[in-house]
């Protein structure tokens, strides 16, 4: 039998669990020329703004030993011409297109998820409240009262799911993971960046002009699984994992520790196809197993 690798998430049929990263891809059209985006489950776009952002000014990458550092700063072409242009590109494909947003207060949440709430192909949103590269970037993503509130208003102008993306930056992440299931978000995603920095010892400098950044890769793995492990037991929403996923056997460990989807990052810059080799292993993995579909595996993990 073949496995249904199809999954649903807050009633929207996905079909497959693999989804890109925000940030990693810019709007898909880099991903387009390597592969037909119809293959996975979704694209996560690139965090979408009011107005434009340049962003910070290069070098805003480094790589680290197992990962990499980026401060990008958010930039973007802005919610305008995303609907004018991006969206029009994406809205071809047969994959779902979930909007990362970013704003600095509510209201800009809310004055963007407004706009897209217009524009069917944009499946869901997921409001980006933990990027640690900016200012006032961690401001929703360690106040659990702002994160509630935020999602709650989100949700008034937007009726399709609204996801909110977590950061692993704070004490308690199930107390932020609560608050937005209490403010009605439909699915959770976590984790986002750790922040972290690299030095030039020959210049005495950081190598980002940001200072730190954002560490992402397999080096972020273990905290990842441990934190979607956490909240998974305290929330009743969907999970979608992230950090460090480059293969299928990472994609089950996630599952098993109670993701419903993945999202695939860093990855994407070693091996750009990897969301679809992952698809096809991960399929004769639950072959193999005798497992039918991806619900069968998902929150399995046998703790001690």
């Amino acid at each position: 039998m073949t496995p249904d690798l199809s999954i649903e998430i807050a009633g929207m049929k996905f079909n497959n669990p693999i989804l890109t990263a925000s940030g990693t891809c810019g709007y898909g059209e880099e991903l387009a020329d390597v592969f037909d985006l119809s293959h996975i489950g979704g694209i996560v776009t690139k965090s979408i703004t009011v107005k434009p952002r340049e962003g910070h000014p290069p070098p805003r990458t480094a790589e680290t030993d197992s990962g990499m550092l980026n401060a990008i700063g958010l930039a973007n072409v802005g919610v305008d011409r995303f609907i004018a242009e991006k969206l029009r590109f994406l809205e071809k494909f047969d994959t779902r297109v979930i909007v990362n947003v970013a704003g600095s207060t509510t209201q800009e949440y809310v004055d963007i998820c407004s706009r897209l709430a217009d524009y069917p192909r944009a499946d869901m949103v997921e409001l980006n409240f933990s990027c640690p590269n900016v200012q006032h970037g961690m401001a929703v993503a360690t106040n659990p009262s702002l994160a509630e509130n935020t999602v709650k208003e989100v949700t008034r102008v937007f009726s399709r799911p609204v996801i909110a993306k977590l950061s692993p930056n704070v004490t308690d992440i199930t107390e932020i993971a609560r608050a937005c299931e209490n403010g009605g978000a439909s699915a959770l995603s976590l984790i986002n960046t750790l922040v972290g920095m690299a030095v030039d010892i020959e210049t005495f400098r950081p190598r980002l002009t940001n200072n730190t950044g954002g560490l992402s890769g397999p080096a972020i793995k273990p905290v990842a699984l441990a934190m979607v492990h956490k909240v998974y037991k305290a929330v009743r929403i969907p999970l979608i994992g992230i950090g460090g996923i480059s293969n299928y056997r990472d994609v089950v460990e996630f599952f098993l520790c109670g993701a419903r989807a993945v999202q695939i990052g860093t990855a994407l810059f070693v091996q750009p196809d990897t969301p679809i080799q992952i698809i096809k292993d991960l399929k004769n993995y639950l072959s193999k197993n005798k497992f039918k579909n991806i619900n069968e595996i998902v929150g399995q993990l046998r703790i001690y």
